[in-house]
């Protein structure tokens, strides 16, 4: 949609390139997160029609784009604009896509880059099986649901190399109407199978089970319950990988970082919103001085006025009071 940074021009590629320096300079890395929305949006907002794994409409009639729409009083309902189904043909020309995004990538100075494949976008929607309905080698069963993600890690791995390609995945996530059943199936194998294919990927981001973006954890928990799962969490994950980087995201905050790196339960743990509104986060978890609060209306735009609220956040006074420290690793 309008104002959402892309990497397939020139005139984007310089523009990071700009952003990346500044990162380098003060001593930060930076990974480009590979991201296409599949059937999560609207040809008004793009120009073309949505794909995905297959033409599955959206299930909630009355379910709506974020922003309306250039000219438009009110946002767009998604069951108008069904996704167009990928052929194969289409499915190589994608993955040719994010491999030419991922090659500037690098050659503009990323430390690397990371695949989206979860919050219900395309690749999710490969993986979901109520959104993939295919009967091809792209769906079916949970081994060739996976057949899309294995076969794009595959094409990025040969074009930056396995060292510098990460993924994130969000097994258990309902965003998007990623509503799939065989969830511990599908993940389990397409863990198993990117640590065979992969075993040096720089790392894998997950999301917690119980964190969700449109949903209370209260309701998250009803739903792994009726899931069968109601204890469900990351460790068989983790185990899969070995020695893979492992990093959780959702939920983590000044009250519950505490003690997870130390135990061994991750190598990292990644903060997103509230790392909008604090822009020394990492100094704050070191110094024990509380978050300053995000403002939701603001993660979207584009505004007129950009600034307000994306890069006006003050750090916090330096004779602020300290406390305890932990490892951090901070997703930009």
């Amino acid at each position: 949609m309008p104002g959402v940074s892309g990497l397939f021009t020139e005139e984007q590629a310089a523009g990071w390139k700009r952003v990346v320096d500044t990162v380098h300079a003060q001593g930060g890395y930076i990974y480009c997160q590979l991201w296409h929305a599949g059937r999560a949006t609207v040809p008004q907002m793009t120009g073309l029609p949505p794909v995905s794994a297959s033409a599955s409409v959206w299930d909630d009639p009355e379910e709506r784009y974020t922003h309306p729409a250039v000219g438009a009083s009110e946002p767009v309902r998604y069951s108008d604009h069904p996704p167009i189904e990928l052929t194969v043909a289409h499915i190589k020309q994608t993955i040719q896509d994010y491999c030419k995004a991922a090659k500037t990538a690098m050659d503009i100075g990323f430390d690397g880059v990371e695949l989206h494949s979860g919050n219900g976008y395309l690749p999710e929607q490969f993986l979901s099986s109520n959104i993939n309905r295919r009967t091809d080698e792209y769906g079916g069963t949970p081994e060739k649901r996976c057949r899309f993600v294995l076969e794009l890690m595959n094409e990025l791995a040969q074009t930056v190399g396995q060292e510098n390609l990460a993924i994130r995945l969000t097994p258990f996530g309902l965003y998007n109407q990623a509503r799939g059943e065989q969830r511990v199936e599908t993940w389990t194998y397409l863990c198993e199978s990117l640590k065979q294919a992969h075993p040096g990927l720089s790392y894998v981001s997950f999301v917690e089970p119980r964190y969700e973006q449109i949903h209370s954890y209260e309701e998250k928990d009803a739903f792994l319950r009726s899931w069968g799962l109601p204890s469900v969490d990351l460790s068989s994950f983790r185990k899969i990988f070995g020695s893979t980087p492992f990093f959780s995201a959702g939920g983590w905050d000044q009250t519950n970082s505490w003690g997870v790196l130390e135990a061994g339960k991750y190598d990292g743990l990644l903060y997103g919103r509230y790392f909008t509104s604090n822009p020394d986060l990492v100094e704050r978890l070191r110094r024990g001085i509380p978050f300053a609060p995000y403002d939701r209306s603001r993660f979207y735009g584009p505004f007129e006025d950009n600034a307000f609220h994306y890069v006006d956040y003050e750090p916090a006074p330096q004779s602020s009071a300290g406390g305890e420290s932990a490892k951090v690793q901070v997703r930009l």
